[in-house]
């Protein structure tokens, strides 16, 4: 590392002791504390860096981490310097910003930190609640960064929802909206229509736009919204197409008589654009809905094609087949196979489910939960109990935000009740006790999986990879 340790601890110090919303449940905020004019009065104070750089623009419920990614990875494949921001982050905080693949350096996380001080301490003597947050200076940070390394493109994910998101003040070459489901629904609304007009908020005047959603109502909403900003917009399965059924599950092999997930799960997919007809592409994240994102994804990198941006079909294959994503669908262990998932909606636990159906023929399934407040437990447990032998509930630590494991038996005892199911549950106090009682529970046949929240994802990924440079979520390290 070339600055002091005490240096860097000063720096993260500085961002995690801003409001952050990812550590607060959405009871005690609401969208009046959201505020744009906040965000585009910071990035004038620095310069506007996000005006110097093309960027993709990218919403949706679920899938819109996994689909930035692909098409980042598409690009730099191409010889482009190509930013990528997202968030929350799984291990450490510099995974949120990312230049080809490799995560911003500690000195010069040190040295935008330093630029952002003074800034920061001028914006919070104004009055009218100029005070950035956590999730505002991340954003800034990103662009700050992406603009004085001279990025070819920068692809910025959305934090949460999208008309009143940080990352809101860019002018994208292309929108995307991944899909539209119910999550944050306190903040976003509580219908699809709602929750998609809070996505179309980064509908931008010309600006394409390409989506995968499928409800008619969320269709409804992105149609009125693109005339009004004569905007075109292509839809999946009108506009673009996944055009042949690529075969499904993964390869299993025998070892002393138990069945494993082998590591070659990739699938190959074609792609009908508007403009071409792509076959091969490499899909190596786990999920039908992935072939839906990478379906998004190449139909976004050929219409950037379109515009004379030069990029060739192997180089997007090379991109894709490099691509690796923690956490989600990840196959951390293969003997029993461990699987480790960020679900933590119905839509996401529902897309979970399926993948562990259709891949994973093991009959002794242990699943290991915890969840966050604000999140709508009963529906995740009513789709993962059917699927699960033995459901282990505990909780996390990193943050505040999770429900107590007492409250998580209710729940879960509850759904039982009013579904029949008879899974065996067992209670643990953390996420370690629950792993030791997991193993305890495997038999030849036995399949693990981590669920329910990114928090829970990232202090069992931590656990059983053994990382050194690893912490709890949203936390520096």
């Amino acid at each position: 590392m070339g600055v002091s340790a005490e240096k860097y601890q000063q720096s993260l110090d500085f961002l995690f002791s801003r409001l952050n919303y990812e550590r607060m449940g959405s009871g005690k905020y609401s969208t009046s504390d959201f505020k744009l004019g906040r965000m585009q009065e910071l990035l004038d104070c620095l310069g506007n860096p996000q005006s110097q750089v093309r960027s993709i623009h990218i919403a949706g419920t679920k899938g819109k981490g996994s689909t930035s990614a692909m098409i980042a990875e598409m690009l730099s494949a191409a010889g482009f310097r190509t930013g990528l921001f997202t968030s929350p982050h799984i291990t450490c905080y510099e995974e949120r910003i990312l230049i080809d693949g490799r995560q911003i350096e500690p000195e010069h996380l040190v040295d935008l930190v330093s630029e952002l001080i003074p800034v920061v301490e001028q914006l919070d003597l104004q009055p009218g609640n100029m005070s950035p947050t956590f999730f505002e200076l991340t954003t800034a940070l990103a662009w700050m960064h992406f603009q004085q390394q001279r990025v070819d493109f920068a692809v910025m994910e959305v934090g949460l929802g999208g008309r009143l998101d940080s990352t809101n003040v860019c002018e994208p070459m292309v929108s995307v909206v991944t899909n539209i489901s119910y999550d944050h629904t306190a903040l976003l609304g509580n219908t699809i229509e709602q929750i998609t007009r809070e996505k179309a908020g980064i509908i931008k005047q010309g600006v394409p736009v390409f989506s995968g959603v499928t409800q008619p109502e969320a269709i409804a909403v992105l149609e009125e919204v693109c005339q009004e900003k004569q905007a075109p917009l292509y839809l999946l399965n009108r506009d673009f197409h996944r055009v042949d059924e690529p075969h499904q599950g993964l390869q299993l092999e025998q070892t002393d008589g138990s069945r494993v997930a082998s590591a070659q799960n990739q699938q190959n997919i074609q792609v009908r654009t508007p403009w071409s007809l792509i076959d091969q592409m490499p899909v190596t994240l786990l999920g039908t809905h992935q072939l839906i994102n990478a379906t998004l994804a190449v139909t976004v990198i050929d219409s950037l094609r379109q515009k004379g941006v030069t990029l060739e079909e192997s180089q997007m294959r090379q991109g894709m087949l490099r691509l690796k994503w923690p956490a989600r669908i990840e196959l951390v262990q293969k003997n029993p196979p461990v699987i480790i998932d960020t679900a933590h909606n119905g839509a996401s636990i529902e897309a979970l489910v399926e993948t562990l159906t259709a891949s994973f023929p093991q009959s002794n399934r242990i699943l290991i939960f915890a969840a966050t407040k604000d999140k709508n437990v009963e529906e995740m447990l009513e789709t993962l109990l059917p699927c699960f032998q033995t459901v282990i509930l505990t909780q996390y630590l990193s943050n505040p935000r999770r429900i107590p494991v007492e409250e998580l038996v209710n729940l879960t005892r509850a759904t039982q009740q009013s579904t029949g199911n008879t899974s065996q549950v067992m209670i643990t106090e953390s996420p370690e006790a629950a792993w030791l009682r997991a193993k305890e529970a495997v038999t030849p046949d036995s399949l693990i999986c981590v669920t329910g929240s990114f928090f829970i994802a990232a202090e069992l990924r931590e656990l059983l990879l053994g990382t050194t440079d690893a912490v709890l979520v949203t936390e520096p390290c």
